[in-house]
C-alpha cells in the first residue's frame, strides 16, 4: 500500500552525493583533493535549465529541506512549511536544490569523513570553513546538475549569509537572491554567544581535544549545552514568555537545583536531542564559519564596495523579535544595497518568535516570499509582476 502524504508535500524524497574528484581550494590556505555534497532536489529542472532554485542552510541545517524519507517518518524536512506544490517555493514551477553544506555531519565530506591521507577520521584536523568556501562547492554542485544560473538563491540566518555570499563572488550566475533573518557580519555578542557554546563543547571531558571518536565518546554535554545556550537566542523573550511563563513541573518548589520550571525541561530536552544528532566537530566548525563572515572587512569596512558585483534583485527579510540577527543588521544590509545602486525590497516581518520566525508559518511572511517567487516564474515564463 503506497504512503499517504499531503497533497502539498513533495512526498518521499531520495538524499543523492556528488562526488567531486578536482581539488577545492579553501580560504584557510588548505586543500581539499576530494569531497562529496550529499543533497536533495524538488521539482523538474526544466528544459532551459533556467528554473532551479537553491536553498543555504542555518548552522544546524542540513539537505532534507522538504518531504519525507520514509513513510513513518514523523516530521517533514526543516523547511517543508515553505516548499511544495504550491507552496511558497512551489515545486510544480521551480526545481529546488538543498545540500549539506562541507564539515557537515550528515553525509558530506566533514570531521566525521575519513581523510584519504591517514585512513582515519578527520576529526579535529578537518580545515576550517568559510561561508565562501561553501559557496564555492555550492557552484561546483550547480556545475555538476547542468544549473549555469540559479533563478534564485535561497537562505536564512547563516544560509542567509551564503546567499549574500552569492552574489558577490558568482553574479552571473544568481538571477535573484533572498536574504532572510541574516546579517552582513556578527556583532561582538554574537561572536561572544558562538565562543560559549564553543567552550562548552571543547571542556567536556569527553571532547578529547575533537578525537573523540577514537575514545568511543561523544561530548553530549558539551553539546547540549552548545545547543541549550543557541536556543535561548533563538526564542524572543515573548515567545519564551507566552510558552513556559514560570509555570512550575509540580505544584511547589522543590528548594533544589533539579529541573523546577517548565522552561528548563524545554532547554534541557532540546539539548539532549541535539547532542545525539549532531557532531561536536562540525558545530565548532560552523560556528566560525559564521564569526568569520564579513564581505565588507575585504573593503575597508564598506559592505558597498563589497556588493558592487551584485547584479540582481533581493529580497531581505527580518522580523521584529529576532535578537540574535536584529532588524538594524538587515537595515545595515539594505542601506549598503541602496548606496550601491542595487534594487532590493525590504520587509520587517511582525512575528513574536524571534530569530526561529523564518521557520514557522506566518502570512506577512509568507505574502512577501510568495510575491518575490511568483514575480520570479512569471519572468521565466515570460510574464511581468
Amino acid at each position: 500500500m503506497s504512503a499517504s502524504f499531503p497533497s502539498d508535500s513533495v512526498g518521499l524524497v531520495t538524499p543523492q552525493t556528488a562526488t567531486f574528484e578536482s581539488p577545492l581550494a579553501l580560504a584557510c590556505g588548505k586543500t581539499l583533493e576530494r569531497f562529496e555534497l550529499v543533497y536533495e532536489t524538488y521539482g523538474t529542472l526544466n528544459a532551459e535549465h533556467s528554473n532551479a532554485v537553491l536553498i543555504c542552510h542555518a548552522l544546524s541545517g542540513h539537505h532534507h529541506a522538504a518531504g519525507f524519507h520514509s513513510a513513518d517518518e514523523l516530521k517533514p524536512g526543516w523547511w517543508d512549511a515553505y516548499i511544495g506544490p504550491g507552496k511558497v517555493i512551489d515545486t510544480d514551477r521551480f526545481f529546488v536544490v538543498s545540500l549539506n553544506n562541507l564539515g557537515g555531519c550528515h553525509g558530506s565530506t566533514g570531521p566525521s569523513s575519513v581523510d584519504p591521507q591517514t585512513g582515519r577520521q578527520w576529526g579535529p584536523t578537518f580545515p576550517v570553513m568559510t561561508v565562501a568556501d561553501w559557496v564555492h562547492s555550492q557552484a561546483r554542485l550547480a556545475d555538476q546538475l547542468g544549473i549555469e544560473r540559479f533563478a534564485a538563491v535561497v537562505g536564512g540566518s547563516l544560509g542567509g549569509m551564503q546567499a549574500m555570499q552569492w552574489t558577490i563572488a558568482y553574479p552571473e550566475r544568481v538571477a535573484n537572491v533572498a536574504v532572510i533573518a541574516a546579517t552582513p557580519r556578527l556583532s561582538a555578542q554574537n561572536i561572544a554567544f558562538n565562543e560559549v557554546a564553543r567552550q562548552a563543547i571543547r571542556s567536556d571531558p569527553d571532547f578529547h581535544d575533537g578525537w573523540y571518536a577514537d575514545h568511543g565518546a561523544i561530548p553530549k554535554l558539551g553539546l547540549k549545552l552548545a545547543r541549550m545556550i543557541g536556543h535561548i537566542t533563538y526564542l524572543s523573550e515573548h515567545s519564551m514568555g507566552s510558552r513556559f511563563g514560570r509555570d512550575l513541573r509540580s505544584d511547589q518548589l522543590n528548594f533544589g537545583y533539579d529541573v523546577e520550571f517548565q522552561v528548563e525541561s524545554y532547554l534541557r530536552h532540546q539539548g539532549d536531542t541535539f547532542s545525539t544528532r549532531f557532531d561536536a566537530n562540525t558545530y565548532l566548525l560552523m560556528t566560525k564559519a559564521l564569526d568569520y563572515f564579513d564581505p565588507a572587512g575585504q573593503h575597508d569596512g564598506d559592505l558597498a564596495a563589497a556588493l558592487a558585483p551584485a547584479a540582481c534583485p533581493f529580497l531581505v527579510v527580518s522580523f521584529t523579535t529576532d535578537w540574535r540577527f536584529a532588524p538594524a543588521r538587515s537595515r545595515e544590509l539594505v542601506n549598503a544595497l541602496l548606496r550601491a545602486g542595487k534594487a532590493v525590497s525590504y520587509v520587517n516581518v511582525d512575528s513574536p518568535h524571534g530569530h526561529d520566525a523564518f521557520l514557522l508559518p506566518n502570512d506577512q511572511y509568507e505574502s512577501v516570499f510568495g510575491s518575490f517567487m511568483r514575480r520570479i516564474d512569471a519572468e521565466l515564463n515570460g510574464g511581468t509582476n
